[in-house]
């Protein structure tokens, strides 16, 4: 278990802030280690350090010489008209073949790999950075909020892939499920130190819970002794009889010590309206076309939702959930049929960008003060700035340079202000911390009006949701049960084309399959397989090689002038492109064999 990577004393400050002071860490080519902290504390300045991304202060970086680091790339690193399996030749240099491959365990496939990669979701885009992340082979994967943006599929492919990469990995995410499903370590980031824990997320916030209450106990012990210690001091010391008893005491006092116990970092304490309980139908929809101009995107939707229900609306990236909730609120005109609110419904969005609409030269308290309701009070507005950790000061701060976490708590914040009965939301935990996500939970699942939501986040979507829409196929339905009932489905669903992948991929005729077979024929027909296994391993090895050198040589030809060379170099890259061809082809008969 040799460690790849290692931080010793990190310093790392912007401005008068420490984001890191004195951090130490250790990663090595075995454990998946999950790294926590509140916005802001610097996790993601953690990560280009370990990148090389940012230089530290002062402190050592110490890099194993076999580190190979794979990232999982936040920006798009995709060309124009570029297919999905052209970017992954182009990008990881490996050949289609072994592209193709790798791309199917995220179930890329079709008309999938061979279209343009642009015009993927989000989700199908993450899923195609995944394949490349893979075929370059490395030993220590640093992943920022992977789950950021991915539907329910393909978080839990994601899951699938970590538990089985044969590596250590660093992740950072915000969702204590993904968490603790894939990371068997944590590391926590606060006040600039790093504290490594040997267990998953829940494991150590419940170790850090008893630490605390033990050290509160401890120090109320110490105090209880040092006052009866007092005591004892002050009434001897001025006998003659017991003075050297104080004075024995005195030096016991002077050894009592307490544990110094760090204040809690600001929690958020989300306050939702008061509104009235109503009954009913507050949302119909009748035979509902949604899309846009050039293409429909579901059709044929029949909805009812009533009044009281927390909905989530589920489906993989790219099948309509935003589009659906934006032709429930009116801001994208239906392509057919309708939908109607009910009488003395008052809706209240959010949407996933709207925080980089927000007025950059407003401040935070003008900002929610424009968003309250008439009843509201200025007091009432400072209050819920305060629940969203805009207290004292902050509440003069131009948006302008809030940051995203900031950003989206205002608007959550103004949402809030509102006083409206029905909340509709898009993705509301994105650029929020576990903290405030866990505080909006709780206080949604106390609210009496109506919610209509999608969020990647599967904690929070399983404690607020208690009615499920799934939007797939063209189509919108309510599903049966509860959010851990489509979870389970889901999961099934992934685990049965797991399945079938790996029996088409490894499928050999068995014992069983061969009644008549002889102990002799057996051995004989095993002694042929591993022959066959150890001749497509030497292939391979062969393909990357010629790969290789078959790009060096074109991009030698690129560059060459003179005549004699050129003709040199062609003829060798002929030679290659040769062996590579009849590599392949070898390889895809061997293959053949084995799944004959």
């Amino acid at each position: 278990m040799p460690i790849l990577l290692q931080l010793k004393d990190g310093l790392k400050r912007y401005g008068a802030r420490a984001l890191l002071d004195g951090a130490s860490c250790a990663l090595d080519d075995e454990r998946k280690v999950g790294l926590i902290g509140r916005n802001g504390s610097g996790k993601s300045t953690l990560c280009r350090v370990l990148l090389g991304e940012e230089e530290l202060d002062s402190g050592e970086l110490v890099r194993h010489p076999q580190l190979r680091i794979g990232y999982l790339r936040q920006h798009d690193p995709f060309q124009a008209g570029e297919s999905v399996l052209a970017f992954l030749m182009r990008d990881t240099g490996q050949p289609d073949w072994k592209c193709g491959e790798v791309a199917g365990r995220f179930e890329i496939k079709n008309e999938f790999l061979n279209g343009p990669v642009r015009q993927l979701s989000g989700g199908w885009q993450t899923r195609v950075k995944l394949a490349a992340l893979l075929l370059q082979e490395p030993n220590l994967l640093i992943l920022d909020e992977p789950t950021n943006f991915l539907d329910l599929r393909t978080q839990i492919l994601l899951e699938h892939f970590l538990k089985t990469f044969r590596g250590g990995a660093l992740i950072v995410s915000h969702d204590r499920t993904f968490l603790k499903d894939t990371c068997e370590h944590t590391l926590a980031l606060s006040r600039g130190k790093l504290t490594h824990y040997p267990g998953d997320v829940d494991a150590y916030l419940e170790y850090e819970l008893e630490r605390k209450e033990h050290d509160e106990r401890a120090n109320a012990a110490i105090l209880s002794k040092r006052k009866q210690l007092e005591r004892f001091i002050a009434k001897n010391r001025a006998h003659a009889n017991t003075a050297s008893q104080a004075r024995s005491k005195a030096k016991q006092l002077e050894r009592l010590e307490t544990i110094e116990i760090e204040s809690d970092e600001a929690t958020a304490y989300v306050r939702v309206p008061q509104v009235e309980k109503r009954h009913g139908v507050a949302l119909r929809a009748r035979g509902l076309d949604v899309g846009y101009p050039e293409r429909t995107i579901a059709k044929g939707i029949d909805l009812e939702i009533h009044h009281g229900e927390r909905v989530v609306v589920v489906g993989d990236n790219g099948e309509g959930k935003t589009t659906l909730l934006r032709s429930l609120v009116g801001s994208l005109p239906p392509k057919a049929g309708e939908s109607k609110w009910g009488h003395g419904c008052e809706v209240g969005t959010y949407a996933q960008h709207v925080y980089t609409t927000l007025p950059e030269e407003s401040t935070v308290e003008d900002y929610l003060a424009g968003c309250a309701a008439g009843a509201c009070t200025h007091q009432v507005v400072l209050n819920v700035a305060g629940s969203f950790l805009f207290r004292g000061d902050d509440v003069k701060k131009p948006i302008r340079i809030l940051s995203g976490g900031e950003r989206a708590r205002a608007c959550l914040a103004g949402l809030l202000l509102g006083g409206y009965n029905v909340l509709v939301l898009d993705e509301p935990g994105n650029h929020l911390d576990v903290e405030t996500v866990d505080a909006f939970a709780e206080a949604l699942t106390g609210y009496k009006g109506t919610v209509v939501f999608t969020s990647h986040d599967r904690a929070f979507t399983a404690r607020v949701a208690t009615n499920v829409i799934e939007v797939r196929d063209g189509r919108a339905v309510h599903l049966p049960g509860d959010f851990e009932m489509y979870r389970y489905k889901v999961e099934k669903e992934i685990e049965a084309g797991e399945r079938e992948r790996d029996a088409l991929r490894k499928a050999r005729p068995g014992k069983a399959e061969r009644p008549d077979e002889t102990k002799e024929e057996r051995k004989a027909r095993s002694r042929r397989e591993y022959e066959t296994r150890r001749e497509i391993q030497s292939l391979e090895r062969k393909i990357e090689k010629y790969g290789a050198r078959k790009a060096e040589l074109e991009a030698q030809l690129e560059k060459a002038s003179n005549p004699e060379e050129t003709e040199r170099l062609k003829a060798e890259h002929e030679k290659a492109c040769t062996v590579l061809e009849e590599s392949e082809a070898r390889w895809l008969e061997l293959q053949e064999t084995l799944d004959a």
